[in-house]
């Protein structure tokens, strides 16, 4: 088993490899588990794929969610692993320090994880656990913050992220809001003005659709 089979069999299901690392014990990962690897949308064909299965149609709650649960599952038996979700808690599984020790992910100026490939609209579906050492593909080991003028910092209409702390309540109310139809719409301000964010591909269906659940 290699990464790149890896990724080739996620991509059959229109998610990508986001990344890998070799658990510590201190990691929180599955006993025995030897090689972690997180996956996320391979954008822009997630989108539309994930629109024609039976969790976006039979409008119960949480399509997403379940959708997951069902395509990791499957993809972790294709490659007997482990399938490892990021929700159903608590307590949840530190996909926010996975992500961290990919070196692929890091810390942006306004907290929120960042990727060297799809930037501040990096998400995790999940993850794959294999109990085999899998080489990981070398990564520059720089964030892509380090030269960016870090337009997130700003971009937000209520300055939801000053001082660094990120204020849901306020976000929230601004998305629910008579004159918020740029957000809802558009998706994040800050994620969005992102210059790695603005090449990776995502649809805004796709954003309206998070947002929309951020509000529940």
């Amino acid at each position: 088993m290699t990464y790149d089979d890896v990724t080739a069999e996620a991509e059959k299901l229109c998610l990508t490899s986001l990344g890998g690392f070799h658990p510590m014990a201190q990691d929180q990962a599955p006993e025995g588990c030897q090689t972690l690897i997180l996956l996320g949308p391979k954008e822009p064909a997630f989108w539309p794929y994930f629109q024609r299965s039976d969790e976006f149609l039979d409008g119960r709650p949480d399509p997403l969610d379940r959708w997951s649960t069902r395509i990791l599952g499957s993809l972790a038996e294709t490659l007997e692993a482990t399938a490892l979700l990021p929700f159903g808690g608590p307590p949840y599984l530190p996909f926010y320090s996975w992500a961290l020790k990919t070196n692929r992910t890091y810390m942006s100026p306004i907290k929120l994880l960042v990727h060297d490939q799809s930037g501040l609209f990096v998400s995790f579906r999940g993850a794959l656990g294999f109990n085999e050492r899998i080489e990981i593909p070398s990564s520059v080991g720089k964030s892509p913050c380090q030269e960016c003028d870090a337009p997130c910092r700003s971009a937000c209409p209520v300055d939801a992220f000053r001082d660094g702390n990120y204020d849901s309540l306020r976000c929230k109310t601004h998305i629910a809001g008579a004159d918020a139809q740029d957000c809802k719409n558009l998706g994040c301000a800050a994620r969005r003005a992102c210059p790695i964010s603005q090449t990776f591909g995502r649809l805004p269906d796709q954003s309206q659709f998070h947002m929309k659940a951020f509000l529940i």
